[in-house]
């Protein structure tokens, strides 16, 4: 009875779970959008490591360097979160055929995860296309400065003027194999730790995200949106490496920033009254 009556509860506390990921990991995220950029480009400013993007942004912009592009973040993994462990957690009870006392297996854990992901995606593709082209106006942008935008509305708003509202899902199919691969991973290891969660999902899926990251900030509309021809392009580059570009601030972000997703989930939940299988 409980259990069906907390249907709403599981996206309050998914939202307050969204909320406190934003706020321990944007710095990190800011710094990995940086590299996926730079260190990806063929010609341009590289920077040396993670550390040398961090001091950097320090020296030039202060702490509200690193937090630039967070409001679409805050608003983005809100919703996110809150849609996301709601979906996940109605998905996984149907699955589970209403027997709620049953731990649930891999077989349904997984595609109620996938399922989940793939909703999300279509609510994270806007909010990181506008955050990640706020995030590479910052330090040794590569972004003319007739072309920066003024805030996120500003972004959001010349996006469309320019490339009309399909502009804002640019990057969407990758997002959405992203989210249905990684939150595959992140609850299937998740039971077991939600920092290790985080790291089991960035390192399934930072290939992707290296690919997304391209196609939402690229100026050149001709450029392919296919993933695959953009990693094989980076591969031949750079070779594997250049296509996990990021991966020491993604790790040192997945543990802490996942963490605190479960923890204040399971806190929120716990507060809500909500009955845990």
């Amino acid at each position: 009875m409980g259990e069906q009556n907390s249907g709403y509860k599981h996206y309050v506390a998914g939202l307050i779970s969204g909320v406190s990921m934003v706020i321990v990991g944007h710095p990190f995220d800011t710094v990995k959008v940086k590299l996926q950029k730079h260190n990806t480009d063929a010609n341009g400013f590289k920077y040396r490591s993670g550390f040398h993007c961090t001091t950097r942004i320090l020296k030039t912009e202060g702490i509200k360097g690193l937090y630039r592009g967070a409001t679409p973040s805050f608003v983005g993994m809100a919703f996110e979160s809150s849609l996301l462990f709601g979906i996940y957690s109605q998905t996984k009870q149907a699955l589970q055929g209403g027997d709620h006392n049953r731990k649930p297996e891999s077989h349904i854990i997984i595609p109620s995860a996938a399922f989940a992901g793939s909703i999300i995606s279509f609510i994270l593709c806007p909010s990181e296309l506008v955050k990640c082209r706020m995030q590479i106006q910052g330090t040794d942008s590569l972004v003319p400065t007739s072309r920066k935008y003024s805030g996120p509305l500003n972004c959001a708003i010349q996006t469309v003027k320019t490339e009309g509202v399909s502009g804002l899902f640019r990057g969407g199919v990758t997002t959405l194999m992203r989210e249905a691969i990684g939150n595959a991973v992140f609850f299937r290891i998740g039971i077991i730790s939600g920092g290790l969660s985080g790291i089991a999902f960035w390192s399934a899926v930072l290939p992707l995200d290296v690919a997304k990251t391209i196609i939402q900030t690229t100026p050149d509309k001709n450029l392919t949106k296919n993933p695959f021809v953009l990693l094989r392009s980076i591969y031949r580059r750079s070779g594997v490496r250049g296509c996990y570009t990021g991966l020491g601030p993604t790790v040192s972000r997945a543990f802490p920033a996942n963490a605190a997703a479960i923890v204040t989930f399971e806190a929120a939940s716990k507060l809500l009254g909500i009955t845990r299988d």
